[in-house]
């Protein structure tokens, strides 16, 4: 499946302290967490949030209204969109707001009824750790808020309905 060429002009912006290989772990219950061996030569030798505040795709604005620029993070194969509602994503908010996002898949070419829906398992790495954490967002791609234990850049594996993605967030720490 190509990428959509959105995705291969967006400015990249690379984190200070954002760097080394992460693994890319399987998935596992909502709050499992587990050591994970070091990564690959495919994972990506630096973590690397790409948020966007173009239009969003056809296939990801069912919905909305009117213009539908809204900052959004699309998964390294194109396959699913991350919409923040909530910018900048924050660990441990202490303002009573919340990490809201909104998932898309990309519908699947030449199905003809939509796949089973399975939930959308989070499987989230910090930089520099092999640490994972595991959340689910029941029913599949949807409404989220999904508030990960520490500041700083995460690697993402997203697994619903036999597809997968990743892509890569940032929770800043909390102000004050």
């Amino acid at each position: 499946m190509s990428v959509p060429r959105r995705v291969l002009l967006a400015p990249v912006l690379l984190l200070a302290g954002c760097t080394g290989p992460v693994a890319v772990p399987a998935t596992g219950p909502a709050t499992t967490q587990t050591t994970v061996p070091a990564a690959g030569p495919s994972v990506p030798p630096a973590c690397a949030e790409r948020v966007e505040t173009g239009r969003l795709p056809d296939w990801a604005d069912a919905g909305f209204t009117g213009d539908t620029r809204v900052r959004h993070v699309f998964g390294a194969g194109g396959e699913i969109v991350a919409i923040l509602f909530a910018y900048p994503l924050v660990h441990d908010r202490g303002d009573g707001a919340n990490n809201k996002i909104l998932w898309v898949a990309r519908p699947e070419p030449g199905r003809s009824e939509p796949a089973p829906r399975t939930p959308l398992v989070i499987t989230a790495t910090r930089d520099g750790t092999g640490a994972p954490v595991v959340r689910e967002v029941e029913g599949g791609p949807g409404p989220s808020i999904v508030d990960l234990p520490a500041a700083g850049c995460w690697r993402l594996r997203l697994d619903w309905s036999g597809r997968t993605d990743t892509m890569d967030l940032v929770y800043r720490p909390a102000s004050g």
